[in-house]
């Protein structure tokens, strides 16, 4: 039967190293330990209590956050501009982040590189992690010599991603949030209090206005049994539209869809443009060929439209073209993009004049996103108090004629 045993080795540079390892019985383990270089100090097999401890949920204990990994890229680069090895600045790093998943990643990282594999390449072991532009701009920085100053670079992307991020869930969550409460409290309206009027209005045996009876009708749907068939219906809607979404037409049909939305197109349209230039300008800076840097910008541009255009462009410059002329002719690129690129292109600095229009677009992301939240707040108070007050001032509307409506009954 397969154990799980607790180990405490030393590696190649005498660090002490700790870690778990499953095998049939102390001899294996031992014997795995050795093969993978290390000199095995105590083994014994973990209690029940550690094990608990370390069941996982699927998709969510396994996660990274982007900003751990940017700090760790920051602590990286440090440590071998300092003259560290890398498997001694791997070491150390794996001891002193708390993140557990990225600790033991970077520890089996460490083991690969120790056994002769490039960095670049044992970072591909763990995609979940780390993404394709993180791996190529380390390539890049491996075949230059310059691993440090790429480190940094990564770890700037990374940030200016999250924080790009931050943006986008800060213009998009408050409509969110209020459409959950208005839905929440007319829900509650319709289940809890309405009836209670109804109940009244119906020993009065007279003629309910007309929004009075709208109000208790749909207050009967809710209360019924329909409203799970509504909700059911709801759901499997939802999973039709993701569904639908997975698939190619489907996908680029709904990026279509989210450039030409009135309100929240341009801000998706920038956001898609701010993720285009960053990664573009921060993988040629790194030293990363035009043809594959244009094939890392469109697998993390996040937007087929956007990423389409980055692919025609990419077939236009391996058949010779210029990178601006090919992008000028998608409509999805605005002139003040291409001509700085070309601007770029003529003066051989075409990553820095990427990196000043990401720094546009994300300023133009940031106003927008301000502009949205001190349109909408006001606007969804607006909504949501119209809604509240229509159910109340139809359940009250009665009461003006209540006389009537008792002399009617008598």
């Amino acid at each position: 039967m397969t154990l799980t045993y607790d180990y405490k080795v030393r590696d190649q540079t005498g660090n002490l190293v700790r870690g778990k390892l499953d095998g049939d019985n102390v001899t294996l383990v031992a014997g795995r330990l050795r093969q993978m270089g290390y000199l095995p100090i105590e083994i014994k097999e973990a209690s029940s209590l550690d094990l608990k401890r370390e069941i996982a949920i699927p998709g969510l204990s396994d996660r990274v956050k982007l900003k751990d990994v940017a700090v760790m890229s920051r602590q990286l680069a440090t440590m071998v501009s300092a003259g560290l090895t890398l498997v001694r600045a791997l070491s150390a790093l794996s001891e002193q982040i708390e993140a557990k998943v990225l600790r033991n990643a970077l520890g089996e990282i460490r083991v690969e590189v120790e056994r002769g594999s490039s960095f670049s390449s044992a970072l591909e072991h763990f995609p979940r992690i780390f993404s394709p532009i993180y791996v190529a701009m380390v390539k890049a920085g491996e075949a230059s010599g310059q691993l440090d100053i790429v480190l940094l670079k990564v770890a700037d992307q990374i940030e200016k991603q999250v924080e790009l991020r931050r943006k986008v869930r800060s213009a998009f969550m408050y409509p969110v949030v209020v459409v959950l409460v208005v839905i929440t409290v007319m829900a509650a309206l319709m289940v809890f209090v309405v009836p209670t009027f109804k109940r009244i209005y119906s020993s009065l045996h007279g003629t309910l206005p007309l929004p009075t009876r709208i109000v208790l009708h749909i207050s009967s749907i809710v209360a019924s049994v329909w409203v799970l068939a509504v909700i059911a219906g709801l759901l499997a809607l939802l999973v039709g539209v993701r569904r639908a979404i997975a698939t190619e037409k489907g996908r680029e049909a709904f990026d279509q869809l989210k450039l030409r939305l009135p309100i929240f197109g341009k801000l998706n349209h920038k956001i898609a443009l701010a993720r285009f230039s960053t990664t573009l300008s921060a993988v040629l800076s790194s030293g990363i060929g035009v043809i594959e840097a244009l094939t890392i910008a469109a697998d993390n541009v996040g937007n087929v439209i956007v990423a389409n255009a980055a692919r025609r462009a990419r077939t236009g410059v391996r058949e010779g073209r210029s990178l601006a002329g090919t992008l000028a002719a998608s409509p999805v690129m605005p002139k003040m993009v291409t001509q700085m690129i070309e601007t770029g292109e003529e003066s051989g600095a075409v990553g820095d004049m990427l990196a000043k229009v990401a720094k546009f677009y994300d300023d133009e992301v940031d106003a927008t996103v301000t502009g949205l939240t001190s349109l909408l707040e006001p606007a969804m108070i607006v909504f949501m108090g119209a809604c509240i007050g229509v159910i109340v001032v139809s359940l009250y509307l009665p009461m003006f004629n209540y006389i009537k409506l008792v002399q009617g009954g008598g």
